[in-house]
């Protein structure tokens, strides 16, 4: 195994507080995500239901969770159907889970092959008053493919049409919003994973490095430390590139003068982290990518500060614009007149800084939340200010992870190389360190 094991435990918490959230006679079902094609009789790589791995802990195609626990036999509380494997499967895929196998990842004592659950399904739903289903229902998401849970919510409808269903969504996202201890450690290692990468990275980078090369040395990191490799697509982006927010072709030449900005962090285990630095290509801030650096720097340490429980995300954000302003006017980006006289939409401001300054983290790297809720203690946010001055060909971002406590935050990724003075003796001492 790739990974160190996780102790289900956390899988066996995260369904008793699921069952706690729902209503009287009810019966959840989550099915895993499809192996989705390519072309030909290509596929692509399988990634997880997330809803499935947060209350299961597996990670395998052709499985179904269900949970009634009003059940009249208690044997029929928890069941998770998983893909029976053969000796055709094993020798072309490799062995799938046993059925002891799957309990000992998941903590599940009733564990039947996948093939028997539409058999299952009927004798259990007409037992129930609530259907829960799951669906993507992420603020960002813009779902153009039919999942196997789309699937099964209409197969299911159209069979049990009288039955109340029930949206599993925002529960999910309730519980998955605030992150257990064994999830903070396992982020934690993802993080560490991440700042090995950028350590080597930087005694890496000099004038004539392809951006692809900067990935390619990124993954070689990332992998060997037992990560599958990035959490989200790489941004390597020099010079203009930078200014790009979404920026993945990573096919330029660094040259030097320029600064590479670079958006790319490792997964473990399923959970994301997500880092960005910017840093000089030759090893030297000039004067004004340092002015720029260091302002985008202590933008995200005001951040920091005011990212505390309690305060909702847009009083969050615009208090971070209000700080960003005050950067942008001592840049000579905006004039102070002008500054005050704009509108609360601060247009001024956008033109240079034109994103959210944080989203929460975990299973999915902009992480489920329910709309417009308070930022409260055990929540991980990013925490990730910009300013992208296109007439200039400067863009700096900067990020790092961090854990809302009560008294003050934890940052994750603490030991990552942030200062400007750092990370120029890094680069010119052949990185790591």
């Amino acid at each position: 195994m790739r990974y160190d094991p996780i102790d289900p435990q956390l899988f066996i918490g995260n369904r008793e507080r699921l069952k706690a959230l729902l209503k009287p006679n009810s019966i959840v079902i989550v099915k895993a995500n499809d192996i989705y094609p390519t072309n030909a009789d290509g596929t692509m790589a399988f990634k997880q239901n997330s809803d499935l791995f947060y209350l299961t802990g597996v990670d395998q195609e052709d499985t179904v969770l269900v949970l009634m626990p009003d059940a009249v036999d208690p044997k029929d509380r928890e069941i998770l159907f998983v893909k029976e494997t053969s000796e055709l499967i094993a020798i072309w895929e490799g062995e799938k889970l046993t059925k002891e196998g799957a309990t000992g990842v998941s903590g599940i004592g009733r564990i039947e092959w996948s093939n028997s659950f539409a058999n299952w399904l009927h004798r259990l739903v007409p037992q129930a008053d609530h259907i829960y289903l799951a669906t993507n229902e992420h603020l960002r998401a813009a779902v153009v493919v039919e999942t196997a849970n789309d699937r099964f919510i209409r197969e299911c409808q159209a069979r049990y049409p009288l039955h109340r269903y029930e949206r599993l969504a925002p529960l999910m996202h309730r519980l998955r919003i605030t992150k257990q201890p064994q999830e903070i450690a396992i982020l934690q290692r993802a993080c560490d994973i991440t700042e090995a990468g950028f350590r080597r990275v930087l005694g890496f980078i000099k004038p004539g490095v392809g951006e692809w090369e900067i990935e390619a040395e990124l993954l070689h990191e990332f992998v060997r430390r037992k990560s599958r490799g990035f959490a989200y697509g790489p941004i390597i982006g020099s010079g203009k590139n930078a200014c790009v927010l979404h920026y993945v072709e990573n096919d330029q030449i660094c040259r030097d003068g320029e600064m590479v900005l670079m958006d790319v962090a490792a997964e473990y285990a399923g959970w994301a982290s997500d880092l960005t630095r910017t840093v000089p290509v030759n090893g030297r801030f000039t004067p004004r990518q340092r002015q720029v650096y260091d302002a985008v720097l202590r933008v995200l340490r005001g951040a920091n500060g005011i990212l505390r429980p309690g305060i909702r995300p847009i009083e969050y954000q615009q208090q971070v614009v209000e700080m960003m302003e005050g950067e942008l006017v001592g840049l000579g980006l905006i004039d102070a007149k002008a500054a005050k006289e704009q509108g609360p939409d601060k247009p001024l401001v956008k033109k240079y800084f034109m994103h959210g300054t944080s989203h929460h983290l975990g299973l999915d790297v902009h992480d489920v939340c329910p709309p417009h809720e308070p930022y409260a203690e055990g929540m991980v946010f990013t925490i990730e200010p910009g300013i992208y001055i296109r007439e200039e060909g400067l863009g700096v971002r900067i990020e790092n992870d961090v854990v809302i406590g009560k008294d003050s935050n934890f940052d994750l990724m603490g030991k990552i190389p942030i200062e400007a003075e750092e990370i120029e003796d890094l680069m010119n001492r052949g990185g790591v360190v």
